[in-house]
């Protein structure tokens, strides 16, 4: 299969990439500063803006799912204090919000998404800490999230959701999912959420779920 990858150079972005180059499927990896990921076989690395319509439609055709892991990759406190220095605070609802338009005139319905766990139907479900740290922490990429989130669901395309709990580096790949808001751990690895978004893009399951994935 020919996939897109949506913000492919941060962590979640690089191990979609990994496990879907691991299956033998052909990955178009887009970022703004995607020619520095190493060249591999089957990885076309494309630089851009992920927000500019030009470069979805002109991406978009030919592939048969599109993946997006787009976010803010620099630390959350000095997000909090400064405001983002490389990355808009509305990345995700700004691309997705084009992802949406050009896949409709693309003709590609496979659309994943990764959010966060906490928000959309699984925000009742956060404990007292997690809350505290939404709130205090990244009040604005959560809010960017929910628009998000809400972009996706209002479109006719087949979307999943991905809700990851808090992300680790480490190389553990075990994982629990469920659609009803149910996890395990607290923490779950990006090469196990990876996976996840691998299945998803092979099964064409889950069309219209949130995917809670825990360790």
């Amino acid at each position: 299969m020919n996939i897109l990858v949506i913000g492919a150079t941060g962590g979640s972005g690089r191990a979609v990439c990994d496990a879907l180059l691991e299956r033998g499927h052909r990955v178009t990896a887009l970022a703004r500063r995607a020619s520095r990921l190493t060249p591999r076989a089957g990885l076309e690395r494309v630089d851009g803006d992920a927000t500019d319509r030009a470069t979805l439609d002109r991406l978009l055709p030919g592939h048969d799912a599109v993946v997006v892991t787009l976010g803010i990759s620099e630390p959350m406190l000095r997000v909090r204090l400064r405001g983002a220095q490389g990355t808009p605070d509305d990345v995700r609802s700004r691309g997705t919000a084009e992802l949406i338009r050009a896949a409709r005139a693309a003709g590609v319905r496979r659309v994943i998404v990764q959010s966060s766990y906490g928000v959309g139907p699984t925000r009742d479900l956060l404990g007292l800490v997690d809350r505290a740290l939404f709130a205090l922490m990244i009040k604005p990429q959560i809010f960017d999230s929910e628009l998000q989130e809400s972009l996706l669901r209002g479109s006719e395309l087949d979307w999943t959701i991905v809700q990851p709990v808090h992300l680790t580096d480490h190389e553990a790949a075990e994982r629990f999912t469920s659609t009803d808001g149910r996890t395990r751990n607290r923490k779950v690895t990006r090469r196990a959420v990876a996976e996840v978004h691998a299945d998803l893009v092979e099964q064409h399951s889950m069309i219209g779920e949130t995917v809670s994935v825990s360790g």
